[in-house]
Protein backbone atom coordinates (compact mmCIF):
# COMPACT_ATOMS: atom_id res chain seq x y z
CA UNK A 1 0.00 0.00 0.00
CA UNK A 2 1.26 3.81 -0.94
CA UNK A 3 0.55 6.25 1.58
CA UNK A 4 -1.77 8.14 -1.05
CA UNK A 5 -3.67 4.64 -1.55
CA UNK A 6 -7.60 4.64 -1.35
CA UNK A 7 -8.45 3.00 2.10
CA UNK A 8 -11.25 1.50 3.02
CA UNK A 9 -12.09 0.52 6.49
CA UNK A 10 -15.87 -1.10 6.99
CA UNK A 11 -16.73 -0.63 10.37
CA UNK A 12 -14.30 1.82 11.36
CA UNK A 13 -16.35 3.15 14.32
CA UNK A 14 -16.04 -0.35 16.38
CA UNK A 15 -13.28 -1.38 18.09
CA UNK A 16 -11.45 -3.68 15.11
CA UNK A 17 -11.77 -0.50 12.29
CA UNK A 18 -10.82 2.20 14.79
CA UNK A 19 -7.39 0.37 15.73
CA UNK A 20 -6.81 -0.25 12.30
CA UNK A 21 -7.67 3.41 11.24
CA UNK A 22 -5.62 4.35 14.09
CA UNK A 23 -2.71 2.53 13.03
CA UNK A 24 -2.99 3.43 9.36
CA UNK A 25 -2.67 6.99 10.33
CA UNK A 26 -0.12 6.37 12.35
CA UNK A 27 1.75 4.62 9.24
CA UNK A 28 0.69 8.63 7.25
CA UNK A 29 -1.55 6.63 5.26
CA UNK A 30 -3.85 10.09 4.33
CA UNK A 31 -6.55 8.42 1.81
CA UNK A 32 -8.64 6.83 4.68
CA UNK A 33 -12.56 6.18 3.73
CA UNK A 34 -15.21 5.37 5.86
CA UNK A 35 -18.50 5.35 6.59
CA UNK A 36 -21.13 5.37 9.85
CA UNK A 37 -23.68 2.30 9.35
CA UNK A 38 -26.15 5.34 9.07
CA UNK A 39 -24.28 6.85 6.02
CA UNK A 40 -23.91 3.59 4.37
CA UNK A 41 -25.59 0.37 5.28
CA UNK A 42 -23.85 -2.72 4.65
CA UNK A 43 -26.48 -5.05 4.48
CA UNK A 44 -28.24 -2.99 1.38
CA UNK A 45 -26.61 -4.71 -1.75
CA UNK A 46 -27.68 -1.62 -3.64
CA UNK A 47 -26.12 0.80 -1.09
CA UNK A 48 -22.96 -0.94 -1.01
CA UNK A 49 -22.67 -1.28 -5.01
CA UNK A 50 -23.70 2.24 -5.30
CA UNK A 51 -20.65 3.43 -2.83
CA UNK A 52 -17.83 1.25 -4.05
CA UNK A 53 -18.90 2.53 -7.75
CA UNK A 54 -18.36 6.11 -6.77
CA UNK A 55 -15.37 5.52 -4.32
CA UNK A 56 -13.50 2.71 -6.45
CA UNK A 57 -10.94 1.71 -3.20
CA UNK A 58 -7.94 0.07 -3.79
CA UNK A 59 -7.75 -1.87 -0.40
CA UNK A 60 -10.75 -2.55 1.69
CA UNK A 61 -10.29 -3.95 5.79
CA UNK A 62 -13.39 -5.38 6.18
CA UNK A 63 -13.99 -5.11 10.22
CA UNK A 64 -17.93 -4.68 9.71
CA UNK A 65 -20.10 -7.31 11.62
CA UNK A 66 -22.57 -7.82 14.01
CA UNK A 67 -20.69 -8.75 17.55
CA UNK A 68 -21.27 -9.71 20.97
CA UNK A 69 -21.07 -12.27 23.71
CA UNK A 70 -22.32 -15.25 24.61
CA UNK A 71 -26.06 -14.09 25.35
CA UNK A 72 -25.90 -11.68 22.44
CA UNK A 73 -25.14 -14.79 20.21
CA UNK A 74 -27.71 -17.03 21.54
CA UNK A 75 -30.39 -14.09 21.66
CA UNK A 76 -30.44 -12.55 18.46
CA UNK A 77 -29.09 -16.03 16.03
CA UNK A 78 -31.02 -14.80 13.81
CA UNK A 79 -29.89 -11.24 13.35
CA UNK A 80 -26.35 -12.63 13.88
CA UNK A 81 -26.61 -14.85 10.60
CA UNK A 82 -28.33 -12.75 8.14
CA UNK A 83 -26.41 -9.51 9.08
CA UNK A 84 -22.65 -10.29 9.13
CA UNK A 85 -23.65 -12.21 5.60
CA UNK A 86 -25.03 -9.83 3.64
CA UNK A 87 -22.53 -7.83 4.97
CA UNK A 88 -19.65 -10.10 3.56
CA UNK A 89 -21.58 -10.77 0.87
CA UNK A 90 -22.05 -7.14 -0.50
CA UNK A 91 -18.62 -5.81 0.32
CA UNK A 92 -16.16 -8.85 -1.30
CA UNK A 93 -18.39 -9.11 -4.25
CA UNK A 94 -18.65 -5.43 -4.86
CA UNK A 95 -14.39 -5.49 -3.97
CA UNK A 96 -14.51 -8.38 -7.06
CA UNK A 97 -16.76 -6.20 -9.43
CA UNK A 98 -14.72 -2.79 -8.59
CA UNK A 99 -10.78 -4.34 -9.08
CA UNK A 100 -9.86 -3.69 -5.04
CA UNK A 101 -6.42 -4.83 -5.29
CA UNK A 102 -6.34 -6.92 -1.46
CA UNK A 103 -9.12 -7.31 0.92
CA UNK A 104 -8.40 -8.43 4.20
CA UNK A 105 -11.58 -10.24 6.12
CA UNK A 106 -11.85 -10.27 9.88
CA UNK A 107 -13.35 -13.41 11.21
CA UNK A 108 -13.65 -14.88 14.49
CA UNK A 109 -11.61 -17.67 16.70
CA UNK A 110 -15.20 -19.14 17.52
CA UNK A 111 -15.00 -20.67 13.75
CA UNK A 112 -13.48 -23.56 15.02
CA UNK A 113 -15.11 -26.59 16.78
CA UNK A 114 -16.39 -26.67 19.96
CA UNK A 115 -13.99 -29.26 21.18
CA UNK A 116 -11.09 -28.37 18.67
CA UNK A 117 -7.56 -30.03 20.26
CA UNK A 118 -6.00 -27.21 22.13
CA UNK A 119 -3.72 -25.15 20.37
CA UNK A 120 -5.99 -24.48 17.54
CA UNK A 121 -4.62 -24.52 14.45
CA UNK A 122 -5.80 -22.88 11.05
CA UNK A 123 -6.33 -26.49 9.90
CA UNK A 124 -9.13 -27.86 12.36
CA UNK A 125 -11.07 -25.52 10.84
CA UNK A 126 -14.71 -27.77 9.82
CA UNK A 127 -13.72 -30.65 11.09
CA UNK A 128 -16.56 -30.79 14.14
CA UNK A 129 -19.73 -29.46 15.46
CA UNK A 130 -19.81 -25.72 16.56
CA UNK A 131 -20.28 -24.13 19.35
CA UNK A 132 -23.82 -24.41 20.00
CA UNK A 133 -24.71 -20.58 21.88
CA UNK A 134 -22.64 -19.29 18.77
CA UNK A 135 -23.33 -21.01 16.15
CA UNK A 136 -25.25 -18.50 13.49
CA UNK A 137 -22.15 -15.89 13.49
CA UNK A 138 -19.61 -19.18 13.82
CA UNK A 139 -21.08 -20.07 10.34
CA UNK A 140 -21.44 -16.37 9.11
CA UNK A 141 -18.36 -15.59 9.48
CA UNK A 142 -17.23 -19.40 7.64
CA UNK A 143 -18.80 -17.76 4.96
CA UNK A 144 -16.90 -14.98 4.72
CA UNK A 145 -13.60 -16.57 4.52
CA UNK A 146 -14.98 -19.36 2.17
CA UNK A 147 -16.11 -16.62 -0.12
CA UNK A 148 -12.26 -14.90 0.17
CA UNK A 149 -11.04 -18.34 -0.57
CA UNK A 150 -13.34 -19.24 -3.53
CA UNK A 151 -13.21 -15.05 -5.57
CA UNK A 152 -8.99 -15.69 -4.61
CA UNK A 153 -9.43 -19.69 -6.66
CA UNK A 154 -11.59 -18.55 -9.70
CA UNK A 155 -11.22 -14.87 -9.93
CA UNK A 156 -7.41 -14.73 -8.74
CA UNK A 157 -8.62 -11.71 -6.25
CA UNK A 158 -6.17 -11.27 -3.75
CA UNK A 159 -8.78 -11.64 -1.13
CA UNK A 160 -7.29 -12.82 2.42
CA UNK A 161 -8.57 -14.06 5.65
CA UNK A 162 -7.39 -13.52 8.90
CA UNK A 163 -8.95 -15.15 12.48
CA UNK A 164 -8.28 -12.51 15.65
CA UNK A 165 -8.68 -14.57 19.27
CA UNK A 166 -10.86 -12.99 21.90
CA UNK A 167 -10.10 -9.12 21.68
CA UNK A 168 -10.21 -6.21 24.44
CA UNK A 169 -9.29 -2.30 23.79
CA UNK A 170 -10.71 1.34 23.10
CA UNK A 171 -13.76 1.26 21.62
CA UNK A 172 -15.14 -1.55 23.49
CA UNK A 173 -18.83 -3.16 23.77
CA UNK A 174 -19.31 -2.72 27.55
CA UNK A 175 -22.89 -3.47 27.84
CA UNK A 176 -23.34 -6.12 30.69
CA UNK A 177 -25.61 -8.07 29.17
CA UNK A 178 -24.31 -8.45 25.65
CA UNK A 179 -20.68 -7.52 25.90
CA UNK A 180 -18.10 -9.95 25.90
CA UNK A 181 -16.15 -11.56 29.00
CA UNK A 182 -13.44 -8.80 29.75
CA UNK A 183 -15.50 -5.94 29.10
CA UNK A 184 -18.52 -7.24 31.03
CA UNK A 185 -16.38 -8.10 33.99
CA UNK A 186 -14.08 -5.02 34.18
CA UNK A 187 -17.21 -2.56 34.17
CA UNK A 188 -18.75 -5.22 36.75
CA UNK A 189 -16.06 -4.43 38.91
CA UNK A 190 -15.62 -0.98 38.70
CA UNK A 191 -19.56 -0.15 39.42
CA UNK A 192 -19.15 -2.50 42.69
CA UNK A 193 -15.98 -0.40 43.75
CA UNK A 194 -17.87 3.04 43.18
CA UNK A 195 -20.69 1.87 44.42
CA UNK A 196 -19.28 -0.04 47.57
CA UNK A 197 -21.06 -3.42 46.01
CA UNK A 198 -20.04 -6.37 48.34
CA UNK A 199 -19.65 -9.08 46.18
CA UNK A 200 -19.23 -9.13 41.79
CA UNK A 201 -21.15 -12.12 40.32
CA UNK A 202 -18.99 -13.54 37.42
CA UNK A 203 -21.40 -15.64 34.86
CA UNK A 204 -20.49 -19.46 34.47
CA UNK A 205 -18.02 -21.31 37.03
CA UNK A 206 -14.89 -19.79 36.37
CA UNK A 207 -12.87 -22.72 35.11
CA UNK A 208 -13.16 -22.18 31.38
CA UNK A 209 -9.95 -20.74 29.48
CA UNK A 210 -9.47 -18.18 27.54
CA UNK A 211 -6.70 -16.09 25.59
CA UNK A 212 -7.06 -12.13 25.34
CA UNK A 213 -5.22 -10.17 22.58
CA UNK A 214 -5.12 -6.58 22.84
CA UNK A 215 -7.07 -4.42 19.75
CA UNK A 216 -3.40 -2.56 18.79
CA UNK A 217 -1.92 -5.54 18.57
CA UNK A 218 -4.42 -6.99 16.47
CA UNK A 219 -4.36 -4.06 14.27
CA UNK A 220 -0.65 -4.62 13.95
CA UNK A 221 -0.86 -7.84 12.60
CA UNK A 222 -3.57 -6.91 10.37
CA UNK A 223 -1.27 -4.01 8.64
CA UNK A 224 1.48 -6.75 8.55
CA UNK A 225 -0.99 -9.82 6.58
CA UNK A 226 -1.95 -6.60 3.99
CA UNK A 227 1.47 -5.47 3.46
CA UNK A 228 2.97 -9.31 3.17
CA UNK A 229 1.01 -12.00 3.06
CA UNK A 230 -1.15 -13.09 -0.35
CA UNK A 231 -1.39 -17.10 1.00
CA UNK A 232 -4.81 -18.86 0.82
CA UNK A 233 -4.59 -20.19 4.05
CA UNK A 234 -6.72 -18.21 6.94
CA UNK A 235 -4.13 -17.05 9.44
CA UNK A 236 -4.94 -16.66 13.39
CA UNK A 237 -4.31 -13.94 15.04
CA UNK A 238 -3.66 -15.05 19.12
CA UNK A 239 -1.59 -13.98 22.02
CA UNK A 240 0.03 -17.25 22.30
CA UNK A 241 -1.35 -18.01 26.26
CA UNK A 242 -4.52 -18.23 27.85
CA UNK A 243 -5.77 -17.90 31.21
CA UNK A 244 -8.84 -18.98 33.60
CA UNK A 245 -12.02 -16.62 33.66
CA UNK A 246 -11.52 -16.93 37.82
CA UNK A 247 -7.37 -15.86 36.60
CA UNK A 248 -8.93 -12.87 34.75
CA UNK A 249 -11.35 -11.92 37.48
CA UNK A 250 -8.46 -11.58 39.60
CA UNK A 251 -6.76 -9.81 37.66
CA UNK A 252 -9.54 -7.11 37.42
CA UNK A 253 -10.23 -7.46 40.81
CA UNK A 254 -6.65 -5.68 41.31
CA UNK A 255 -6.38 -3.44 38.65
CA UNK A 256 -9.71 -2.24 39.77
CA UNK A 257 -8.77 -1.99 43.56
CA UNK A 258 -12.46 -3.68 44.16
CA UNK A 259 -11.70 -5.49 47.38
CA UNK A 260 -15.16 -7.22 48.02
CA UNK A 261 -16.05 -10.88 47.15
CA UNK A 262 -16.33 -12.53 43.61
CA UNK A 263 -19.04 -15.14 43.15
CA UNK A 264 -19.54 -17.13 40.36
CA UNK A 265 -22.86 -18.08 39.01
CA UNK A 266 -22.57 -21.76 37.95
CA UNK A 267 -26.47 -21.44 36.24
CA UNK A 268 -24.81 -19.09 33.51
CA UNK A 269 -22.85 -21.29 30.51
CA UNK A 270 -19.83 -21.10 30.05
CA UNK A 271 -19.56 -21.78 26.39
CA UNK A 272 -16.25 -23.89 25.44
CA UNK A 273 -13.73 -24.84 27.79
CA UNK A 274 -10.81 -23.59 26.38
CA UNK A 275 -10.08 -21.43 23.35
CA UNK A 276 -6.42 -20.96 22.81
CA UNK A 277 -5.03 -20.12 19.18
CA UNK A 278 -2.10 -21.78 17.20
CA UNK A 279 -0.60 -18.40 15.62
CA UNK A 280 3.03 -20.36 14.96
CA UNK A 281 1.75 -19.93 11.29
CA UNK A 282 1.85 -16.11 11.66
CA UNK A 283 4.89 -16.00 14.05
CA UNK A 284 6.83 -17.61 11.62
CA UNK A 285 6.51 -14.62 9.13
CA UNK A 286 7.80 -12.38 11.50
CA UNK A 287 4.53 -10.79 13.78
CA UNK A 288 4.06 -11.26 17.36
CA UNK A 289 2.09 -9.43 20.10
CA UNK A 290 3.69 -6.95 22.11
CA UNK A 291 1.04 -5.47 24.95
CA UNK A 292 0.86 -8.50 27.88
CA UNK A 293 -2.95 -8.47 29.39
CA UNK A 294 -2.16 -6.68 32.32
CA UNK A 295 -0.59 -4.08 31.02
CA UNK A 296 -3.43 -3.79 28.44
CA UNK A 297 -6.62 -3.95 31.38
CA UNK A 298 -4.49 -1.26 33.05
CA UNK A 299 -4.33 1.00 29.68
CA UNK A 300 -8.11 0.51 29.28
CA UNK A 301 -9.25 0.92 32.66
CA UNK A 302 -7.67 3.97 33.21
CA UNK A 303 -9.03 5.45 29.43
CA UNK A 304 -12.44 4.61 30.21
CA UNK A 305 -13.47 4.67 33.64
CA UNK A 306 -10.92 6.90 35.01
CA UNK A 307 -10.14 9.44 32.62
CA UNK A 308 -12.92 8.89 30.25
CA UNK A 309 -11.41 9.59 27.62
CA UNK A 310 -12.08 6.38 25.20
CA UNK A 311 -15.17 4.75 24.48
CA UNK A 312 -18.96 5.22 26.14
CA UNK A 313 -20.63 3.00 28.56
CA UNK A 314 -24.14 1.66 26.84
Amino acid sequence: MKKESKIYVAGHRGMVGSAIVRKLKRKGFSNIIVRTSKELDLTNQQAVADFFAAEKPEYVFLAAAKVGGINANDTYRAEFIYQNLMIECNVIHQSYLVGVKKLLFLGSSCIYPKNAPQPIKEEYLLTSVLEQTNEPYAIAKIAGLKLCENYKKQYGCDFISAMPTNLYGPNDNYDLKNSHVLPAILRKFHEAKENNVPQVEVWGSGNPRREFLHVDDLASACYFLMESYKGEQIVNIGFGSDLSIKELAEIIQKVTDYKGEIVYNTEKPDGTMRKLMDSSFLNAMGWTPKIDLKSGIQQVYKAVFIDKTESSLK
